[in-house]
């Protein structure tokens, strides 16, 4: 049974639907990337052609999404979500259709980006329509709100590569992508149907151009740029835990220490949203992001498998409040019409950090082996920690948007 704090979120008016439709849209979205690889692969028997497919979508992905969020905060959810939808559908369709055919590379690449560029951020989506609901009076229940958004999205990237997993190794690869796409588009599509929680879009061009300026806010650069790092870390944990496995003669264990880091992820998650903090959410982030930079230290350090659990399991558990509370933050640092912008430059940023570290914590680990690429990931969460820290300042919130401390 779910908790008191998150069962009176979601018996707020329309609450429990766009959440739920948002969650199943997320399962799918957690699955695409994924279901590619075993797509192209299965048909080409080239990993580096899924790579270039996949890379082409993940690239797309991270440059159109803030612009697409820049129309709905323009336009609205209900009217461009629909579009969206209808293109990635499109999108996904071609691709089975060029792989089925056997097509060149370049082509699969094209349709790839075209998917990526089509795939709507519901999470950035989901989490604008909370900042509406609970705006002015019940500003306080944000965090728990948010850390219903991070269940939903750590539930989805868990289940997701699994049903994904199961249709590429069964040998149906197509039926786990044309899923994915089903997933998104018809939770995308129940989701937009909930027009009376959506937030309303700026009405007038002058409000456009004030809201558009607060994107460069100080405060909206540091989160930025912690988002960034957040990439850099879990991009970098990736290929260091597969590395130690691998040094270690079990490249089985991979799983499960993954498995110990997402758990403890989802347990953390959960508890911070259940009961209402009483330190200032930038308070939270620096003590947060502190936690994690002094968590890493053993990283480098462990030389086994059961030390390496409890290890990215203590790192794990720190990630969720600190993704929750730069949530909150991000939408008393921006304007209200920007705030889908924001959310998804977030998500750019954090997939951006992800593309750094493949190549840093690569060369890492082949040059020191798996500490190095520990230590690439120290090093983004003591990031993480300085911009937090010289950051208190610039993360007040900004003047006329409600302030959430308590």
């Amino acid at each position: 049974m779910l908790p008191a704090t998150y069962r009176h979120l979601l018996r707020t008016p329309g609450a429990a639907a766009f959440f739920l439709t948002s969650a199943a849209g997320r399962v799918g979205i957690a699955m695409t990337s994924l279901g590619l690889v075993w797509l192209i692969h299965a048909r080409t028997g080239s990993y580096a052609v899924a790579g270039l497919v996949t890379g082409g979508f993940a690239v797309a992905e991270a440059l159109a999404g803030p612009q697409l969020g820049r129309l709905v905060d323009r336009f609205g959810q209900t009217r461009v979500l629909p579009l969206a939808l209808l293109a990635h559908a499109a999108a996904v369709a071609v691709l089975l259709t060029l792989v089925a055919s056997g097509s060149p590379a370049w082509l699969l690449t094209a349709a790839g980006v075209a998917a990526g560029a089509s795939i709507p951020q519901l999470g950035a989506l989901s989490g604008a329509r909370w900042a509406a609901l609970l705006r002015g009076g019940r500003s306080a229940e944000l965090p728990a709100a948010f850390a219903l958004e991070s269940l939903s999205n750590g539930f989805a990237y868990l289940a997701g590569p699994v049903l994904v997993s199961v249709a590429g190794a069964s040998g149906h690869p197509a039926f786990g992508s044309a899923l994915a796409a089903t997933l998104v588009v018809g939770g995308g599509l129940a989701f937009a149907a909930q027009r009376r929680t959506a937030p309303p879009p700026a009405s007038e061009a002058a409000e456009r151009r004030r809201a558009g300026r607060s994107l460069l806010r100080p405060g909206f650069a540091v989160l930025a740029g912690i988002n960034l790092a957040i990439g850099v870390f879990f991009g970098s944990m990736q290929v260091s835990v597969t590395a130690f496995a691998v040094e270690h003669g079990v490249p089985a264990a991979a799983a499960p220490l993954f498995a110990a880091s997402s758990c403890g992820e989802l347990l953390a998650g959960w508890l911070y949203g259940v009961r209402r903090w009483r330190a200032a959410p930038r308070v939270q982030l620096a003590a947060g992001t502190s936690v994690l930079a002094v968590c890493c230290l053993s990283l480098p350090v462990t030389d086994s498998l059961p030390g390496l659990g409890v290890a990215v399991a203590l790192t794990g558990m720190t990630i969720p409040p600190i993704l929750v509370i730069t949530s909150v933050l991000t939408q008393s640092a921006v304007h209200r019409y920007v705030l889908t912008q924001a959310f998804t430059w977030l998500n750019s940023a954090s997939a951006a950090g992800s593309a750094i570290a493949a190549a840093a914590s690569g060369r890492a680990v082949d040059t020191f082996g798996a500490p190095g690429g520990f230590t690439v990931a120290s090093a983004a969460a003591l990031t993480m920690t300085v911009l937090a820290l010289t950051g208190l300042r610039a993360l007040r919130p900004a003047a006329g948007e409600p302030a959430i401390d308590p």
